[in-house]
């Protein structure tokens, strides 16, 4: 894969500051950079992702059988051989869509940070590797989503790509085709859609004059990649760690805090470190099947092989997480009172957002079952198991709101990441105690809290596909 970064731009006093002090932390940078430039593994990705088939991949687990969707649930004992090897086959298939969707966040917040530490100066190195970062996370999102839609085509059926989960939302609506195409109420739609459109525009305006205004003394580092979009719409993205994290304008307002300043720039890869360990949390015992399988000749799944050669592209990234968040922000100045409000505030989200539960469906995730209920309910009425509304509601009730050994799995995942995590947090000085010491995601790592919000949740979801 060619690297094709551009030399980044750069301010002269900062660099002559910058190179006067040799580092640990450059030598670091300079090691991964070529490390990474200098490896194959997004190229043997991409092979892999091109030549996938589910027919040549189905009848072997992906990975260990507790890292399935159910997996210690009472349904999970209750399905067939082949019906567990697709829950497997299900649950890698829904951790690398979020894996995709994460990637493209990092592909928008490497070009906006970096653009950052460019005019900064000193950091040419970190900004080739930054860039290469989001050439090799195309590819992998690429390879994802091609494994991800012949899968759950194989799987589920056509209905699994992207039809409405409920059947009252294909019904047709009882309009006719007059009233459908009405001329005073399409009039009125487009009036609504110019008000909304008006009121985006000075939502956006108002975000770039209070940044603008928060970061009055550092006009000098706001970033070339947001400055080469000027006045157009504030990019974004969608789903993935920062989807679950916030809003999207409240996701416009950290793009463009991310792009103004060094210190909060260098923050954001602590934000971006959590999604690099909670991958890894997982993803090293995908690396431990694939050696296991390779050192006894067996065959090996193209999507366990896929998932060994990410997590060794990925640990070049996770390095320069750590270096940047833990080391290259004490480059700069000592963040403001407004600095040091908003890199807390961005990490308690985070917490609340991406670490607070405990679901008893999905191990080593830690976000409430509420969220994945969809899916199960898609899942067990597909043709995967055949069941009516009723049969997956009684299913899910059993799976989701009362103990199992799933719940126990998953508490296992937590305690690990959330001991990395306190190890990783507790060298930013800025970080309040709340988020330094993970106290969020500690109260989110319990059965019995996790069973009485699945109660309340359930409730909620069977009244709606009733």
């Amino acid at each position: 894969m060619t690297n094709t970064a551009e030399a980044p731009k750069t301010n002269d006093a900062s660099s002559a500051l910058s190179r006067g002090k040799e580092k640990k932390h450059f030598q670091v940078i300079e090691k991964t950079y070529r490390n990474n430039v200098d490896s194959d593994y997004t190229e043997k990705i991409e092979a892999l992702g091109k030549s996938y088939n589910y027919s040549s991949n189905s009848d072997y687990y992906w990975g260990d059988p507790e890292l399935s969707t159910l997996h210690g649930t009472p349904l999970y004992e209750e399905a067939s051989p082949s019906q567990k090897r697709a829950l497997n086959h299900l649950y890698w298939i829904g951790q690398y869509h979020y894996t995709a969707a994460s990637e493209i966040n990092t592909i928008l917040y490497n070009q906006v940070t970096s653009g950052v530490f460019a005019n900064v100066g000193g950091y040419e190195t970190l900004c080739k590797e930054l860039d290469f970062e989001t050439s090799q996370e195309r590819y992998h999102i690429n390879a994802f989503q091609k494994i991800g839609y012949k899968t759950k085509l194989a799987l589920l059926g056509k209905e699994s790509l992207g039809n409405p989960l409920y059947k009252k939302l294909n019904k047709p609506s009882g309009r006719s085709f007059l009233d459908r195409f009405n001329p005073q109420k399409q009039l009125k739609q487009i009036a609504s859609l110019k008000a909304s459109s008006s009121w985006e525009s000075l939502q956006e305006s108002t975000l770039r004059s209070l940044t603008k205004m928060m970061f009055r003394d550092k006009a000098d580092y706001y970033s070339h990649y947001l400055e080469q979009k000027g006045t157009q719409t504030i990019p974004t993205t969608a789903g993935g760690l920062a989807g679950n994290m916030a809003s999207p304008s409240v996701l416009k307002f950290l793009t463009l805090n991310w792009g103004s300043s060094p210190f909060l720039a260098a923050q954001y890869y602590s934000a971006r470190m959590i999604a690099n360990m909670y991958l890894k949390n997982r993803e090293y015992r995908y690396y431990k099947h694939f050696k296991d399988l390779e050192k006894n000749g067996e065959f090996i799944p193209a999507p366990i092989a896929i998932s060994y050669y990410h997590m060794l592209d990925e640990s070049f990234h996770t390095t320069m997480s750590q270096t940047i968040s833990q080391d290259v922000y004490k480059d700069f100045p000592k963040p403001t009172v407004y600095e040091k409000l908003l890199a807390n505030v961005i990490i308690y989200v985070t917490q609340r957002g991406v670490l607070g539960g405990l679901p008893g469906g999905l191990p080593a995730v830690f976000r409430d079952d509420a969220s994945f209920m969809p899916s199960y309910y898609r899942s067990l009425t597909s043709p995967l198991f055949g069941m009516s509304s009723q049969e997956a509601l009684h299913w899910m009730e059993k799976c989701l709101c009362q103990e199992h050994e799933g719940f126990h799995v998953n508490l296992k995942y937590h305690q690990i990441l959330l001991s990395d995590l306190r190890r990783f947090f507790d060298r930013l000085d800025y970080l309040w105690p709340i988020n330094r010491e993970m106290r969020i995601m500690a109260a989110g790592g319990s059965i019995e809290r996790a069973i009485q919000r699945n109660v309340a949740a359930f409730k909620q979801f069977a009244s709606s596909v009733a």
